[in-house]
């Protein structure tokens, strides 16, 4: 089982267990899970630009629709939290690609592999 997916198992549990009314430590729910997201974002980072919109749409919109959710009795309010917790996990996951994304373009590139030395003649074959 990939990092990833154990990381994504323990968001959906901590974000169902913050909604049990009961359960000690609720407290604490938002601030691991934002903890988790930050490690799931930092451990395996989105290369691919559409997916990292793709996240902050899913960050911004997943509450938003899930509001919607309380008009259903008995379990809709019980939905909505459990989305709502879910999307603070993915709220760590876009911090963590966007710090990434920051600290890629501020950094040099690493050159020294690439074959555009000058006694190469920039990397055209004399052939």
């Amino acid at each position: 089982m990939s990092s990833d997916r154990i990381l994504m198992i323990l968001m959906t549990v901590v974000a169902v267990l913050a909604v049990i009314p009961g359960v000690p430590a609720v407290a604490y729910a938002p601030l691991a899970l934002v903890g988790l997201g930050l490690i799931s974002g930092f451990m395996n980072p989105e290369d691919d630009l559409l997916t990292r919109v793709a996240y902050i749409a899913v960050a911004v919109a997943l509450p938003i629709v899930a509001n919607s959710l309380d008009a259903i009795p008995v379990v809709g309010g019980f939905v909505n939290s459990i989305l709502d917790n879910i999307a603070v996990a993915v709220a760590g996951i876009v911090v963590a690609n966007m710090l990434l994304q920051i600290y890629a373009r501020l950094m040099p590139a690493d050159d020294s592999d690439s074959g555009s030395s000058a006694e190469g003649g920039g990397g055209y074959s004399s052939e």
